[in-house]
């Protein structure tokens, strides 16, 4: 025998063997026993069993009942889970999903634990209730990683992203056929970077609030403390920074003053966690510092269902905007080419989660004045002075396209608010010089903005919905990237014209509006402001807590 066909047989034997010697998991059963569920679970008995399926089966909720039939009868009601294997790697990836912020409790871990753990003391019946249990298991856990434990579409006025909807049958089927269920549960966890990422921090997190003692809280009362100034609060704020991380000195002295040294570790502290990194301890710097490491535990867990609702492939081409931290990415095959920081709605006029495709782009552009606008605001304004619009370089036409003098508008009139109003270019245009265009039914846009000093403040949930992007003209021109004919020189040329300019996107190039207030970058966990106060509320509903 050659010394290849040696490693060959030695390998097959490797890997027999280990087949066979299997580390035991949650069953007790011996390898007869796995036989005898087989024989004691037929085809006729689940078949009998599954029209008697409802909601429930005693006191077990079932997670997906209406997919249980559809499963057995495409394989004539067969039993699935006849190998120990199956079972316990199902087992096994429930456990697994505390991992990822779910709650094993919530696939029937509790009765699997019992159930296979005595599996040779089951009746007929229990055996059969098993087998169909195993399966909802299977269904329930697989669709909560490939979309989410909650529906957003039902909490959110205005949710455009669309489920993700694996086929959840065709997916135990691979993994029976492949003897691999935890392959199969794996292939729809999501893997974007983000969500790795977080079920590191995660982790990380859970240490920390297992040994975090007594959390000390600094008094929220008071007014904001400056470099150089004194304030009872500071030792404490120094143990607190010290508690996180950020402060290496000792804390034991009772000084009250906020030195340089302090301000270092408190600008740190707040680019960290999303905050004005101006040194001032303001009312948001303390709260923050009062979080405790629980506190941002449900929060990553939070943002963790977050992206199991978002789309598995994004594109090889996309621009993806956290709304939360305020940053828009442009992504082309995996890699990052260039970021820009950006302003977005106010909690009165949110950025809406949605995904479209970048359609064209308009150089100087013109405005039509969104209804939301136009009703609070416009209409209002121009009934106590119709000169507002003269001032504001606002046009308005009736639906006949008939341009109007707002000196002999009936500002009272139900009809003023048909009318359509439009801002022309210039330099008072708040779309700035261009506006990259992707058409979705909520009317909104990247574009430029008059108010570049903006962009300098952390806290930036300052517009009425769109997205106002810093240096969108360098990301209008990778958009055109692909078109020679649109080179710097022509661009400058139709900006200098003031001309309204548009020109279409050949390149495919997707959008995606996201929320998420955590994420991991060189071991580090960050966190933003929840601008639209969403995490308390995901959690709450995540493990009814």
């Amino acid at each position: 025998m050659n010394f290849q066909k040696y490693l060959l047989c030695i390998c097959f034997l490797c890997l027999f063997s280990c087949k066979e010697n299997r580390k035991p998991g949650i069953e007790t059963s011996k390898k007869e026993e796995a036989v005898a569920i087989e024989e004691l679970t037929s085809a006729t008995a689940i078949k009998a069993k599954i029209p008697q399926l409802s909601e429930a089966v005693g006191t077990i909720n079932l997670l997906q009942p209406e997919l249980i039939d559809s499963v057995y009868s495409n394989c004539e009601y067969k039993p699935v889970w006849t190998q120990r294997a199956f079972r316990e790697d199902l087992y096994r990836s429930i456990e697994n999903a505390k991992e990822d912020g779910l709650e094993p409790k919530d696939y029937h871990l509790e009765y699997l634990k019992k159930s296979l753990s005595h599996l040779s003391e089951l009746s007929e019946e229990e055996r059969s209730l098993l087998e169909i249990i195993l399966t909802d298991a299977f269904l329930g856990l697989a669709s909560d990683y490939s979309s989410g434990k909650l529906d957003p579409s039902k909490m959110y006025e205005i949710w455009g992203v669309d489920r993700n909807k694996p086929n959840l049958p065709g997916l135990l089927q691979y993994g029976l056929d492949e003897q691999d269920i935890i392959a199969a549960v794996d292939s729809v966890i999501p893997k974007h970077p983000v969500y790795l990422g977080l079920k590191k921090s995660l982790k990380e997190y859970r240490e920390l609030a297992e040994k975090e003692n007594e959390v000390i809280q600094i008094s929220e009362k008071g007014e904001s403390i400056k470099p150089g100034e004194k304030d009872p609060r500071v030792p404490n704020i120094k143990k607190r920074l010290k508690a996180l991380g950020f402060w290496d000195a000792e804390t034991t002295d009772s000084l009250i003053i906020y030195d340089e040294n302090i301000a270092d570790a408190v600008i740190k502290f707040q680019e960290r966690n999303g905050i004005e990194t101006d040194g001032v301890i303001g009312g948001g710097t303390i709260k923050t510092l009062n979080k405790t490491y629980n506190d941002r535990k449900k929060q990553i867990i939070a943002n963790l269902e977050r992206w199991r609702w978002y789309p598995r492939d994004l594109g090889d081409q996309y621009i993806i905007v956290n709304i939360a931290n305020y940053r828009l990415s442009l992504v082309k095959d995996g890699d990052t080419i260039a970021t820009h920081r950006t302003m977005v709605g106010t909690e009165a006029r949110k950025t809406p989660v949605f995904s479209d495709e970048v359609e064209h782009i308009v150089y100087n552009p013109t405005w039509t004045i969104p209804p939301t606008i136009k009703r609070k605001d416009v209409i209002p304004s121009a009934a106590k002075d119709p000169g507002y619009i003269n001032r504001k370089n606002f046009s308005i036409f009736n639906r006949q396209g008939e341009r109007l003098d707002p000196h002999e508008i009936d500002w009272t009139s139900a009809k003023v608010k048909s009318y359509t109003f439009r801002q022309e270019a210039g330099s008072s245009n708040p779309l700035g010089l261009v506006k990259i265009i992707y058409p979705n039914p909520h009317l909104i846009y990247l574009h430029d903005t008059p108010s570049k000093s903006l962009f300098n403040k952390n806290l930036r949930a300052q517009s009425s919905g769109c997205v106002r992007v810093e240096g969108v003209l360098d990301l209008a021109k990778q958009l055109l990237s692909d078109q020679e004919k649109y080179s710097e020189e022509k661009i400058q040329e139709i900006l200098a014209s003031g001309k309204t300019t548009t020109i279409k996107v050949t390149q495919k190039v997707l959008v995606h509006h996201f929320y998420w207030t955590a994420w991991r970058e060189a071991n580090h966990t960050y966190f933003a402001e929840d601008i639209y106060k969403r995490d308390a509320t995901i959690y709450k509903l995540l493990t009814k807590e």
